[in-house]
């Protein structure tokens, strides 16, 4: 009887998603994304310390940004191209958009000569618009 009793005064409780703690780990995840993004050289994908300069101006727009690591490692959109692709590429939107705009940005242990072979191929396509990234250094 006591058997009885006892299931009868037993409540069920429903179970409940805990929101507050989600919230925490969403919060987290756009820290770390946000921080992630802002190390990162815009169109490249890839974290690089750039050079400062004391003479930096904004560029109001750009077709394509082209990265250089300090391993004179080509990227285009996140992804590692070869010079060949590279000039085709360039050709291409050349071709398509007529006058482009490129920013070619180095990471600041890249070598002279990187950054000449790339600005070479870019000249190769026939642009003439290029600009080199780098951060607003304070005076």
């Amino acid at each position: 009887m006591n058997a009885v009793r006892h299931r009868r005064n037993v409540s069920h409780v429903k179970p409940r998603v805990e929101v507050i703690p989600m919230i925490d780990i969403m919060m987290f995840l756009l820290v770390f994304f946000v921080i992630l993004t802002l190390k990162m050289i815009d169109g490249t994908g890839v974290s690089m310390e750039i050079p400062g300069s004391k003479t930096t101006q904004d560029i109001e727009r750009s077709t394509l940004t082209i990265g250089v690591d300090k391993m004179g490692i080509v990227i285009v959109d996140g992804k590692e191209v070869s010079s060949e692709v590279l000039s085709k590429k360039l050709t291409s939107l050349q071709r398509e958009n007529g006058n482009i705009d490129i920013i070619l940005a180095g990471d600041k242990d890249t070598s002279l000569r990187h950054l000449m072979s790339v600005m070479d191929t870019v000249r190769g396509a026939g642009i003439n618009s290029v600009a080199i990234a780098a951060r607003a250094d304070k005076q």
